[in-house]
């Protein structure tokens, strides 16, 4: 008869085996590797880990609501692109290659006609849209990752009310973890007051909807009555969130013009997910106005679609780059295409610039991104560390030409597990004007020398070794 710990043992190795076939399963052989460490070192909870947040596959019921709602969307675009003063601007044969790409990984198509203003201010911020929803007339559209009880999450709240007794209809989406207290606390009394709550992506010990319970609605999108958006890194939450000493440095985009189009349309599929309500009405897509020139494309990214959308995005970004990068990021735990792409610009003399916050709320994975510094600055990056706050601000421009801001960070999970939305801007003006916001950050940072890196003590230097081991994880 078997010994308890030998049957034990003839479990663990059992679990090693099968994990073997189904890990190695994976697109990425860098997760493989890592979840294979982790199963092989601890089998037991390696197994559990893995059944918790192993797979980044979305259930069928899922998959087929996206491409149920895709097709119902794809006549939204339909009429961008016949629209003549706004579909397609012609943007030169040096951008064709980049705007075809980023056609095929978000599915939407590039439209100019757009105004875009850079707002970097959380107060500022709250202003304008509170501003904008108490003069919304048909709908308001509101989906974020956090949602706070505080201050700002009800002054928001409070206009919010004040447009449904206006007889404005009024939807909130908010993820089930990063709003959890909110969802407890506050929404309640929104929903007394009118407002739709509704939460993305609910988990429970024994309800998993999705395929990973970390995995996350991570998009900040508002849009009132189909004529204004927002998109970018800002929660409806205060700049000194979670954090005693540490304020927050958010940037968000303000849009008028066809692009809002396209932001409806990212929130329309993410409340049909949620409700399998399809919010198709012509209401909620007006004909398009042209108040500007910049042409704007939305990318949203996440595990429904084929690839990861925006990692190609951004590699493909920094080998069209010919003088100039600058990323600005909170988490920085690349891939290794993305960690070739960024050296190969900066050695065949790309000016490179990395901005990055000196502390994190996120310790593991501060680890890892200081594992990356020492390949970045052999490279001949310049690598800078913000020191007067959370720099949560995710933007990238290049050569003065472009710039790509949203939700994403440079991470694993922004890459392959994340529901986000980013925004490409093909303007002149508007990468200007986000370089000068990153010289402004880049001010209020100091620069990491190579040699004073390499000094670090040896024991900081396995720490951050052992946290990069698990970074396709993060």
């Amino acid at each position: 008869m078997l010994s308890l710990s030998f049957a034990y043992y003839l479990s663990e190795w059992l679990i090693r085996l099968i994990m073997l076939v189904v890990v190695t399963r994976r697109r990425e052989p860098s997760s493989s590797m890592a979840w294979l460490l982790v199963v092989f070192f601890i089998p037991w909870p390696g197994l559990i880990l893995y059944w918790l947040i192993g797979s980044n596959r979305l259930p069928q019921r899922r998959i087929e609501a996206h491409a149920h709602v895709q097709k119902r969307l794809e006549q939204v675009a339909q009429r961008l692109r016949r629209h003549l003063r706004v579909a397609r601007p012609n943007l030169g044969p040096e951008m064709e290659t980049t705007v075809r790409l980023s056609e095929r990984l978000g599915a939407m198509p590039i439209i100019g006609g757009n105004h875009v203003e850079l707002i970097a201010d959380t107060d500022e911020l709250i202003d304008r849209l509170v501003a904008d929803i108490d003069a919304a007339e048909r709908h308001v559209h509101v989906l974020c990752y956090i949602y706070a009880d505080d201050a700002t999450g009800r002054r928001v709240g409070d206009a919010l009310r004040r447009a449904v007794e206006r007889g404005v209809d009024c939807r909130l989406l908010v993820d089930a973890v990063g709003s959890r207290t909110m969802l407890k606390r506050y929404a309640p009394e929104l929903r007394e007051h009118g407002i739709d709550v509704r939460d993305a992506l609910p988990v429970g010990l024994f309800r998993k909807q999705v395929a990973r319970i970390d995995l996350r609605n991570h998009r900040k999108v508002v849009v009132i009555d189909g004529r204004i958006g927002y998109a970018g890194s800002q929660n409806i939450v205060g700049a000194d969130y979670g954090t005693r000493d540490l304020v927050w440095y958010d940037v968000m985009l303000r849009v008028t013009g066809p692009a809002v189009l396209e932001l409806q349309a990212v929130f329309i599929a993410d409340w049909y997910f949620e409700t399998s309500t399809l919010l198709d009405e012509v209401t909620y897509f007006p004909p398009p106005e042209t108040p500007g020139d910049v042409p704007v494309q939305v990318v949203p990214g996440g595990p429904n679609f084929f690839t990861e959308s925006f990692q190609r995005l951004v590699v493909a970004s920094m080998y069209a780059a010919q003088q100039k990068v600058c990323i600005t990021t909170p988490y920085f735990v690349p891939d290794e295409p993305l960690i070739q792409a960024i050296q190969v610009a900066a050695m065949r003399g790309v000016e490179v610039e990395l901005i990055i916050p000196r502390r994190s709320d996120q310790r593991l994975v501060a680890a890892a991104s200081r594992a990356y510094y020492e390949p970045m600055l052999e490279a001949g990056v310049r690598l800078y560390r913000f020191g007067d706050g959370l720099l949560h601000a995710k933007i990238i421009s290049i050569d003065d030409r472009f710039a790509l801001i949203g939700s994403s960070n440079l991470d694993i999970r922004s890459f392959e597990l994340n529901f986000e939305i980013n925004l490409m801007l093909y303007d002149g003006h508007i990468a200007r004007e986000a370089r000068e916001l990153q010289e402004h950050y880049r001010e209020k940072a100091d620069q990491v020398d190579i040699n004073d890196w390499r000094r670090r003590p040896a024991w900081k230097r396995t720490g951050d070794n052992l946290a990069k081991l698990v970074s396709p994880l993060l």
